[in-house]
């Protein structure tokens, strides 16, 4: 089946076309025909990612006047980003037809939005909030409302909009159409389908509650001392990453993006501490991969709408079974590939069977990457990209001298000294690197002998932890190589060794200078760096305007 079958106008076929669509996903194939020649309301429990604006955007595109100066279409969703992408997808499926669409939601100016309903939209996107406001402000009127649809419903009850739904649905006409589209099915959502909808059909593609077909589950076993070491592992053994790692906590979320900066990551935070323009310009450069990793709660994560994600990485389970479908689901869409993966404790293993009857998909064990695997993942990426490479034409004037330079050296030695250059720091990382997959199994092992592990619920290390040093800033073990730093920050000031080593590399520029042991005492902090780098340390802290405010000097004497 095509789109031309479906019985759409020409307009609207012609502007699907110029989109480079051809024929309709499986929720598009099933709920387009039944709106264009039914007059039932619609439950449509899909995916995210599967198509859904289009499935119930073109038969209001198709069926409501253009030339009718009401708003005759009611479009709710979650968040500000989901309302701005619906509305955005809707006006291109419009281009042709004279449809005025408007989006208005919360965090942004009202006076701006209000301006724009002074033309009153045939459609209407809105978040419930910000709709309900511009309701009492006498701005938007429902009683021409013809289609009312409830998108990401199983959302909005997450964020508490039941109440806001429930106001907005008695201020429609009983005359309406209602379309509810959702992942999953819990309960709430059955009511109002029971309280609201007429005649209501039910167009589920695959199984309610069912993650995507095209995701792999994985789980890996962790001690909870190093979950975050399992984390950066699965990063580096996936080089190129683009995905979401999620946590629980607003807090944890902070932890674990500020580690990974300081780990010199490409990631950030997303988490409901951020201003509206802070998350805004977060997600901008999550969406046009400026940020690989992006490391978010559920609740700021809603209504999030990125394609071509490969990884979705859970920092810790979420509490209900529904939250990990609509985590999975960020991946593998638009019938692409994804991969999701778990981080366990032991005792937290049982939690993962109820997870797979509810999404109808098995997960599989995964160890944890060895040193040496990431290390050959890695190189074969680093090689693969360089294939791929297509060398900028304005270096031709430079190979003649260049293969000069190069004339007595064979062309094996050539190729190991060019990838030593971009992966000695790797390597020299994972040297003896310790096996984490042991330290679990040595925790399970401990378990069953009836002694309590100190990994378990604690925040400590043991023996078997790997050293928590930064990827870019390794340990110098040689004390004669280094000379002992002050810098005018201590306890009092909140300081600890991640924010100096951050400093360092924000001052410095320079992410290969070697830190050793660090102390902290309540008014100044006490390192020590690589006698070379010294030099070029204090300068930088004397120049740069970072470093406003920081003093750093040698510390004399044995103290």
């Amino acid at each position: 089946m095509n789109f031309n079958e479906l019985g759409l106008k020409q307009e609207i076929l012609t502007a699907i076309a110029g989109m480079g669509f051809e024929k309709p996903s499986e929720i598009q194939a099933e709920v387009i025909p039944y709106l264009l020649n039914e007059t039932g309301d619609v439950v449509g429990l899909a995916q995210t990612g599967t198509g859904k604006t289009a499935a119930f955007g073109l038969p209001i595109l198709q069926t409501i006047d253009p030339k009718a100066k009401t708003t005759q279409a009611l479009i709710l969703s979650p968040t500000r980003e989901l309302c701005v992408q619906i509305a955005g997808e809707v006006s291109k499926y419009a281009k042709n037809l004279p449809m005025h669409i408007v989006a208005v939601y919360g965090g942004e100016d009202i006076r701006k939005q209000l301006k724009e309903l002074d033309n009153t939209p045939q459609i209407l996107v809105a978040t419930p909030g910000r709709l309900i406001d511009l309701m009492e402000r006498k701005k938007v009127h429902l009683e021409s409302i013809s289609y009312l649809v409830l998108d990401e419903a199983d959302e909005m009850l997450n964020m508490g909009f039941l109440d806001d739904i429930n106001t907005i649905l008695e201020r429609t006409p009983d005359s309406r159409r209602t379309l509810l589209f959702s992942a999953t099915m819990p309960n709430e959502i059955a009511k109002i389908a029971m309280n609201y909808m007429k005649n209501a059909v039910e167009i589920s593609v695959g199984k309610k509650n069912e993650a995507a077909k095209n995701v792999e589950h994985y789980y890996v076993l962790t001690k909870q001392s190093t979950r975050y070491d399992v984390l950066k592992r699965l990063l580096d053994y996936y080089p190129d990453i683009y995905g979401i790692v999620f946590c629980r906590t607003r807090q944890e979320t902070k932890d674990v993006a500020e580690k990974l900066m300081v780990d010199g990551y490409n990631a950030d935070a997303l988490h409901g501490d951020l201003s509206q323009a802070q998350r805004d310009s977060v997600m901008n450069k999550f969406r046009l991969r400026a940020l690989q990793i992006l490391v978010a709660t559920d609740v700021a994560a809603r209504g999030l709408d990125v394609n071509d994600l490969t990884h979705v990485i859970h920092y810790n389970l979420p509490d209900d079974r529904e939250t990990y479908t609509h985590r999975s689901g960020r991946t593998g869409r638009v019938n692409k590939s994804g991969i999701s993966i778990a981080l366990v404790t032991p005792r937290e293993k049982g939690a993962i069977k109820p997870i797979e009857r509810v999404i109808n998909h098995p997960f599989t064990q995964m160890d944890i990457p060895s040193g040496g695997m990431v290390c050959q993942k890695q190189l074969y990426y680093m090689v693969e990209k360089m294939q791929n490479l297509e060398p900028d034409k304005k270096l031709e004037r430079y190979m003649p001298d260049v293969v000069e330079l190069l004339k007595n050296m064979d062309r094996d030695d050539i190729i190991r000294r060019f990838i030593a250059l971009q992966f000695n720091q790797l390597l020299e990382y994972y040297h003896n690197s310790v096996d984490l997959n042991a330290s679990v199994q040595q925790e399970i092992k401990s378990s069953k002998q009836g002694r309590v592990s100190k990994g378990r619920g604690s925040r400590g290390s043991d023996d078997h932890d790997e050293p928590k040093k930064s990827r870019r800033q390794m340990r110098v073990v040689d004390k004669g190589d280094t000379l002992r730093l002050k810098i005018n920050r201590g306890r009092k000031d909140g300081f600890e060794p991640k924010r100096l080593l951050g400093l360092i590399n924000d001052v410095t520029g320079d992410k290969s200078i070697k830190i050793g042991d660090i102390d902290i005492s309540p008014k100044f902090t006490f390192f020590d760096v690589d006698k070379k780098r010294v030099k070029q340390l204090i300068q930088a802290f004397s120049s740069n305007h970072r470093a406003k405010g920081y003093i750093i000097g040698e510390v004399k004497g044995n103290r």
